[in-house]
């Protein structure tokens, strides 16, 4: 035991270090704190339902009626018990307080790939910080964006799995990469790992090429074998989560429209579907923030413009008489109603953006000089087609290409996310440069040639932009002179007027942009010193490796603190008791009622989570919504409320409020057709368009509305007028509903919840029946004459027999561990 620490003592006391700075940065969980994110307490409004039952049950329900009228539950909070990974993912966000756990799986992950990189360990650890502490990974974790960090975190892990599996390796590389990648997946961001696997696709090609090359095509053939078998183990344990997922997919917002002439996102047309995946498509020129953070004014804010020094501040004071308050008001009004902020790209808005560090990217540009592993080339590739792809509608060419024919691509959003694979690659490449230096297989003369001309391009750059601007820049917005003519309208025409509080703006992006550039030279000519010392023989490698992690730790850090800081982070209790019920919500929670439905419109009712955190809301908040959902709020709901449509979902509330004094106000909905009804009468439809034209007005206690795809489901003959014939909600679960109703003849039934047949089945007294569409929405079926119990159980096949699969992987990926680490320590001892 001795001797293994004795070997492994560097690695702990590099991990101890980064323990350390993640406490330090995170100071506020010593007091009990935590973060207080937008994503994290719509969440935590979405799982209100799911929590509330599995406190109740002890076991959580697949199905939430909390959001838009329903939705599989599976896609905000599932137990997945039989997933080996869940408990991998605990493990990793429990241990410590949130979010340091998150952060040491980005250092420890990156830092144990650099490790088998066989990089020193303090220039592992500079490695590890930059790629840790990159400005999207902080941005992601002030947003609240979690699970997509989680993700990110596995990264550098399963690059290490592939490396070491391609070294021979296979049982101890194998095992690793089916836990890293199993793991990854239950993260549950298909984006990222979509990202990663194309990035591994490229990797993959590369290797192939040299082993062809080299003759070494069945080594390179068991490695593939091998992390093919990996990877379908990491399937396997992750079954219930792919399986409903997918399952679910196919029917969510993002998938194919029911109609022909949809208009919202996603929309039925190519065209539109790729509008919506190109919402947040990187500028072209933001990709100099790589080098100079705030280069395009950092986060779509006001922060530096509200400051007594900016020029914008000084310029509005004038007019405001020197008021603080007056001016301050003035700037946010200029900012919320004209779009006058820092932030003076093309994206609708954002939260910061993709600052790889100024040393990073000066070394990255000496590894394109001298590394001569062929990992740099799988890093040039990779690093080029994102960038590329990074941009979306800003370079067409190559986008549409994945769009358009890359399986699955198109299924994604916010292209600019797969810079986050960026974010790997370019410290990747600029650690292995050190290293190559490090190895001393260049001469001293030629390494040094490099390194200047390295600092030459990106510190010089820097130093361009710090000294002249404007020279590449403009600073300004598309529609610049569109937002000084409304500007100037509001001022009274006061043309003169307007173009000086806009060039103000602009003085103060520039003023932003020439501060990080001069930074950024600093630390590029700081980086350039400590590499070139230690080539020069005039300081040691391990004291400059460790300066030179001080120093990116020092440069991430400070930039990272503009977007994640103390600021940030709150008291548990706050965050426990964010959503406090106002009369109108205490009133409604009064009703004895188990399953009705709220319409709240003092929020923007399909956008906020808020109200699901109180009501079980026709609204809310989720990024894949059902389809049929979404067309109905398009059709329905987007230019005038239809109250039909309100009746039909059982809406026994609406919440309004005051204009005047901004009261709430609580209106009870009389014509609400309840949980469920009786029918006389059934129109059919013969598509999607006509079904939605239908109920656009329409009884629905009197008819409804069936596609005739499900007319073979009705017995006509059998069916009577419905009179006299009662239908009640008995029980309620989210995931389970029963009724009771009496019928002198068979009738048609409708039940005001949302249609989803991927799991949920009808039972008759214990006898499974078949239900149908009906109203565009909702459920409906035959039911026999007579006093019967209905049931509606939610019994999702993806999710039950995938929990089964999960379990046997989960078992034979922890016996796989087992055998590989034995393996690996007995071939140790015999060596």
């Amino acid at each position: 035991m001795n001797n293994w620490f004795k070997a492994n003592g560097i690695h702990l006391a590099i991990i101890g270090f980064f323990v350390i700075i993640c406490f330090v940065y995170f100071s506020p969980v010593l007091q009990g704190k935590a973060p207080a994110t937008s994503d994290v307490l719509a969440a935590k409004a979405m799982q209100t339902e799911i929590m509330d039952f599995k406190a109740k049950d002890g076991k959580a329900p697949l199905w939430t009626n909390q959001m838009f009228g329903g939705m599989p539950a599976y896609q905000i909070w599932a137990q997945y018990a039989y997933n080996g990974a869940s408990y991998g993912i605990r493990l990793i966000v429990n241990t410590f307080p949130s979010p340091i756990g998150t952060v040491l799986l980005l250092l420890t992950g990156a830092y144990f790939m650099f490790i088998v990189l066989r990089v020193n360990p303090w220039l592992a650890a500079a490695g590890a910080i930059a790629f840790a502490f990159t400005m999207y990974n902080f941005v992601l974790i002030s947003a609240g964006h979690n699970n997509k960090v989680l993700a990110i975190g596995f990264f550098a892990p399963i690059i290490a799995g592939f490396i070491l599996t391609l070294r021979g390796k296979y049982l101890l590389g194998g095992s690793l990469t089916a836990l890293f990648l199993a793991l990854m997946i239950r993260a549950n961001h298909v984006q990222m790992t979509y990202y990663l696997l194309l990035s591994i696709l490229i990797f993959m090609g590369i290797e192939l090429y040299h082993a062809y090359k080299g003759k070494k095509l069945p080594a390179f053939g068991k490695a593939v074998g091998t992390l093919s078998a990996a990877a379908l183990l990491a399937v396997m344990v992750n079954a219930g989560v792919l399986w409903t997922t997918a399952e679910y997919a196919g029917e969510t917002n993002r998938g194919k429209s029911n109609l022909t002439a949809a208009p919202g996102d996603g929309g039925s047309s190519n065209a539109k579907a790729k509008e919506y995946a190109y919402g947040w498509s990187q500028g072209v020129g933001e990709s100099f923030t790589f080098l100079i953070p705030d280069l395009y004014g950092g986060a779509t804010s006001i922060n530096e413009l509200v400051k007594p020094e900016s020029h914008m501040y000084k310029a509005i004071s004038e007019l405001t008489g020197g008021d603080p308050n007056q001016t301050t008001q003035a700037i946010q009004q200029l900012a919320g109603n004209l779009n006058m902020q820092q932030y003076w790209g093309e994206k609708p808005g954002t939260s910061g953006g993709y600052y790889f560090g100024a040393i990073i990217c000066f070394l990255f540009v000496f590894g394109l000089f001298i590394v001569r592993s062929p990992m740099k080339w799988w890093i040039v590739a990779t690093t080029v087609l994102f960038i590329l792809l990074s941009f979306g509608k800003n370079f067409p060419f190559i986008s549409d290409l994945f769009f358009d024919y890359f399986p699955l691509y198109s299924k994604f959003r916010a292209v600019e996310s797969i810079l986050a694979v960026v974010g790997l690659m370019v410290p990747l490449l600029a650690i292995l440069a050190v290293k190559e230096a490090q190895d001393g297989n260049i001469d001293q003369k030629t390494l040094v040639k490099k390194l200047q001309l390295s600092a030459a391009i990106t510190g010089g750059f820097a130093l361009i932009v710090a000294i002249m601007p404007t020279l590449f820049f403009s600073f300004t917005t598309v529609n610049h002179a569109e937002i000084v003519q409304a500007l100037s309208q509001s001022v009274q025409n006061n043309t003169a007027l307007a173009h000086k509080i806009a060039n103000a703006l602009i003085d103060d992006r520039i003023a932003i942009a020439r501060s990080d550039a001069f930074r950024s030279f600093i630390l590029i000519a700081i980086g350039f010193g400590l590499v070139w010392a230690f080539i020069t023989k005039k300081m040691s490698v391990t004291m400059a490796c460790g300066l030179l992690a001080a120093v990116v730790l020092f440069d991430m850090w400070q930039v990272d603190r503009r977007y994640l800081n103390n600021s940030n982070f709150t008291t548990k209790s706050n965050i426990t008791n964010h959503y406090q019920p106002r009369d109108v919500d205490t009133f409604i929670a009064a009703d004895k009622d188990p399953n009705f439905r709220v319409l709240d419109l003092t929020v923007s009712t399909f956008q906020d989570a808020s109200p699901s955190a109180f009501h079980k809301t026709i609204g809310g908040y989720h990024a894949a919504k059902l389809k049929r959902y979404q067309e109905l709020i398009e059709h329905q709901f987007s230019k005038s409320i239809n109250q039909d449509v309100l009746d039909m979902l059982n809406t026994k509330y609406i919440i309004t409020q005051d204009q005047q004094n901004g009261s709430y106000k609580m209106q009870r909905n009389s014509t609400a057709a309840g949980n469920a009804w009786i029918v006389p009468h059934v129109q059919f439809a013969k598509d999607a368009d006509e079904e939605m034209k239908a109920i656009s007005s329409f009884d629905p206690k009197k008819e409804a509305i069936v596609d005739v795809r499900y007319k073979s489901l009705l017995d006509e003959k059998r069916l009577g007028p419905g009179t006299g014939a009662l239908i009640k909600l008995d029980s309620y679960n989210p995931d389970h509903l029963i009724y009771s109703y009496s019928a002198p003849t068979d009738v048609i039934a409708v039940f005001s919840e949302i249609y989803y047949d991927k799991g949920w089945n009808m039972y008759v007294d214990n006898v499974k029946k078949p239900y149908f569409r009906a109203d565009y929405v909702l459920r409906a079926a035959q039911l026999p004459a007579g006093n019967h119990k209905v049931e509606f159980k939610f019994e999702p096949v993806s999710y039950y027999m995938g929990e089964k699969i999960s379990l046997a992987g989960s078992i034979l990926l922890f016996a796989c561990l087992g055998f590989a680490f034995y393996s690996e320590n007995k071939n140790k001892k015999t060596a």
